[in-house]
């Protein structure tokens, strides 16, 4: 099944980080969340109830995002996963992909994170 729903580029401002400026200041976190779905139910119906909807996604991601702070992403990542699969049975499978485009770490770059794939079992 190749069929998917995807919320690319949410925004997030979030004080989450293993250093103490992270937690005081703050940054923006770019989502990125695939969610492995059979699509042809609704494709054939054209009814929102045989698919995922992506806005009630959207604010579960975000009540985790802007929530309380924790030091990983890869926390982050793992909440998320696991309340899109606990409250979505229609989804097969969820990756999760979390970017800082400005941690406080000398360098040039686009961003560092993490991703993270989670099977619906």
């Amino acid at each position: 099944m190749s069929d998917t729903i995807f919320l690319n580029g949410l925004k997030f401002y979030g004080y989450h980080g293993a250093l103490p400026a992270e937690n005081e200041i703050g940054q923006i976190f770019i989502v990125d969340i695939t969610l492995k779905v059979d699509l042809k139910p609704a494709g054939e119906s054209d009814q929102v109830t045989d698919t995922v909807h992506y806005g009630e996604v959207f604010e579960d991601v975000k009540a985790i995002m802007e929530g309380e702070p924790v030091n990983l992403l890869e926390h982050l990542a793992e909440r998320i996963a696991k309340r899109i699969n606990s409250h979505y049975n229609r989804v097969m499978e969820t990756k999760v992909r979390i970017t800082k485009e400005n941690p406080p770490i000398p360098g040039h770059y686009d961003g560092v994170g993490i991703e993270i794939v989670r099977e619906n079992r």
